[in-house]
């Protein structure tokens, strides 16, 4: 099992190092070339900055039992077929249980978007808080438990 990063914009990559140096798994962060990461502990691979080239180098390394972070629902849909595992920023596990409406629910969003013609995308997404670390500390070291118990 490894854990595959999509680290552009993924505000708890400090949380996935320190819990998967507990569990001496390795880490692969993705990032495009407008962004630099150096890493310690993670590899670092970077890509061009064309449009998807994160979501397409990532979904290129994914195998069957590797843990996904995403915020990308079309990624995680990927590594479910995949047969992989897939956690957002928040904590929330994609399963093949979910992922349907959540991608239903985004083309609906993207349509009445369209439909006013005009790109607004609203206010963005609120403020990380401290908590919301704790719930992605908590999520992921649960699914990393659960996956290691399946074994």
């Amino acid at each position: 099992m490894n854990i595959l990063v999509d680290a552009d914009a993924c505000p708890v990559k400090g949380i996935i190092e320190k819990i998967a140096k507990e569990y001496a798994l390795s880490v692969y962060m993705f990032t495009d070339t407008s962004h630099e990461l150096y890493s310690e502990y993670s590899k670092v691979i970077t890509v061009s900055k064309a449009p998807d080239a994160v979501d397409f180098a990532l979904m290129n390394h994914a195998t069957k039992g590797d843990i996904i972070v995403t915020q990308d629902y079309g990624v995680a849909a990927m590594a479910l077929g995949k047969g992989a595992y897939a956690i957002h920023q928040s904590g929330l596990c994609y399963t093949n249980d979910n992922i349907d409406r959540m991608l239903f629910e985004r083309h609906l969003a993207k349509e009445g978007r369209r439909r006013k013609g005009h790109a607004f995308h609203g206010k963005g997404p609120k403020k990380r808080t401290s908590e919301d670390d704790v719930r992605f500390e908590d999520s992921f070291r649960n699914l990393i438990l659960t996956i290691m118990k399946g074994r």
